[in-house]
């Protein structure tokens, strides 16, 4: 059995913002353009500083670096480039791209790399904004004095299925030529919008259920309460809903999460009635640290406002209903 090998590497994540939404729309067009895209300008600025493209993954890529310095430098140029090439095509046919880097320990097995420095790093891919670059505090620590980029500190990330919280910071959407220009009309938010993040965290509910919820925004809080086959982190980046929620965290302190049974909160559930629904809304407010909803309480399980509410009176000031189901006995 050949000897399991490791290195330490600054590894580089890379993938296409709305690419099912592009390829629906333009199959034959969208992969010819993401071809040419990848060879006049992502394979270049992997050779100029010294990076090897590891694998490509139907709209993303992996490559590996010696060096920090030199992977943020390609990542940066790579961005212009493609800031650049997006001022020519229709608005509905750009090709965007978000970016992760991190240092840290892979997996060696030929030519392929695995390990938590491969997925630490294509989770952070999904952590960026559109055109952006978001690289973890041990990259930061690499390059924070040797390129010449601004830093914004997102603090520490909870990050699906890496077990350790992970501080990370999106580099300077300024050092990338206005990137929301050559964004598609549904994905344009302000730079404040587009800088934020959320953080997912866990908390446990009466009957020991793991529920996620997520916070993002700062200010007075909204709590959005879980609706049937929601997912934090795919809604977070749906071009349905990602507008809605920055906006309502513009100002505010917006608080979502996960139904039992659905997205990042435990499948494997006993209990899933109205009085377990109403009991997990009470546990993310406690674990949320929320003492006093100041703002409207959107709630999309209209059959459980009213109880929710007489149980809450003392902490919540203001609710607005927003839609809702109602029950059927078949």
């Amino acid at each position: 059995m050949a000897r399991e090998q490791r290195r330490l590497a600054a590894i580089l994540a890379a993938d296409v913002v709305g690419y099912s939404r592009l390829m629906e729309r333009d199959e034959s067009g969208t992969h010819a353009q993401l071809k040419a895209y990848r060879k006049e300008h992502f394979e270049p600025a992997l050779a100029r500083h010294g990076g090897r493209l590891v694998k490509l993954t139907g709209d993303g890529a992996l490559a590996e670096f010696g060096s920090a310095v030199d992977a943020l430098n390609a990542a940066i140029e790579f961005q212009h480039a493609m800031t650049d090439a997006g001022k020519h095509e229709p608005e509905d046919r750009r090709i965007v791209f978000r970016i992760g880097l991190h240092v840290g320990d892979v997996l060696v097995d030929g030519d392929d790399l695995y390990g938590d420095g491969v997925n630490i790093a294509a989770r952070l891919e999904g952590q960026a904004p559109p055109g952006g670059i978001v690289i973890s505090v041990s990259a930061h620590d690499a390059v924070v004095n040797r390129v010449a980029a601004s830093y914004r500190d997102l603090g520490e990330l909870t990050l699906k299925n890496i077990e350790r919280a992970v501080r990370a910071f999106l580099v300077g959407l300024e050092q990338l030529g206005k990137v929301d220009a050559v964004l598609p009309s549904a994905a344009k938010l302000s730079s404040k919008q587009m800088r934020a993040e959320q953080h997912i965290a866990f908390c446990r509910a009466a009957d020991g259920v793991r529920l996620a919820y997520a916070t993002v925004g700062s200010g007075p809080p909204i709590v959005k309460p879980a609706n049937w086959l929601d997912h934090l982190e795919y809604d977070w980046e749906s071009p349905v809903y990602r507008g809605l929620f920055a906006g309502l965290a513009d100002g505010h302190t917006l608080v979502r999460y996960d139904a039992r049974g659905n997205g990042l909160s435990d499948w494997g559930v006993e209990r899933i009635d109205f009085e377990a629904f109403v009991s997990d809304l009470e546990t993310v407010v406690t674990a949320a640290e929320i003492e006093r909803v100041v703002s409207h309480l959107v709630v999309y399980l209209a059959v459980a406002r009213p109880r929710a509410s007489a149980r809450s009176d003392s902490a919540v000031a203001r609710e607005r209903p927003c839609g809702g189901h109602r029950r059927f006995r078949v």
